[in-house]
């Protein structure tokens, strides 16, 4: 591998057991379960080739390398080849989904500045990762602008009006009902505990508000 990392394709391991995984896309990638491919994936449902990752002029091609149990993009199958874009994510089966990055930059770093802990944020690309996972599809601009709130008065407690008016700016705050925060409330969270079930992100603290508890990520 050579060159600058900022600048290379990156294929990041999601859910699966490659979880957490990455591999630079400046070269050939042959993934399947095969111990001469570069991506190998431990699972019968994975083909001894199963898919391969081509850089081109043009992009990174991905292609389906005639595997039985399949290849997908976003959730469509894999025919012929496809030209991966920024943010795609890429299932190999029903083992091991991957998300492609076109440059390093768009990863968000403990040290970024953004949200430091198992729920990170990256403000350049209103991204968020929980327990480095991607949340894919992205949250909505409201979902991610509350959680943005919630992060710059991380572990303090957010009065629920200020969280309204921040939200949704100060005009159009007049008419937003308590309901209505609940739901987005309600629906960012299912969002969050969809990748990370096991720990409560986003607290009520009745009478008070609502606060972000963000645990440190365990090495």
């Amino acid at each position: 591998m050579d060159g600058n990392l900022e600048e290379a394709p990156l294929l990041i391991g999601q859910t699966g057991p490659l979880k957490g995984e990455r591999w630079v896309v400046d070269k050939i990638l042959t993934i399947g379960r095969e111990l001469t491919c570069e991506v190998i994936i431990q699972d019968r449902q994975v083909s001894r080739f199963h898919a391969r990752l081509t850089p081109t002029p043009e992009g990174i091609v991905l292609e389906d390398l005639g595997s039985k149990n399949g290849v997908h993009r976003n959730g469509t199958p894999v025919v012929g080849q496809v030209t991966l874009l920024d943010g795609d994510t890429v299932q190999i089966a029903l083992a091991q989904q991957f998300i492609y990055l076109t440059s390093d930059a768009t990863v968000p770093l403990a040290d970024s500045g953004d949200i430091s802990g198992r729920l990170r944020l990256d403000m350049r690309s209103r991204r968020a990762w929980v327990d480095n996972l991607l949340i894919d599809p992205p949250l909505s601009a409201l979902q991610f602008h509350l959680l943005q709130i919630l992060s710059d008065h991380q572990g303090q407690v957010v009065d629920r009006q200020q969280l309204v008016s921040e939200t949704w700016g100060e005009e159009e705050a007049i008419g937003v009902s308590d309901q209505a925060l609940d739901a987005l409330l309600r629906r960012l969270r299912d969002r969050i505990a969809s990748l990370d079930p096991g720990h409560k992100y986003i607290v009520t603290v009745r009478g008070h508000g609502i606060r972000l508890d963000n645990p440190p990520v365990i090495e």
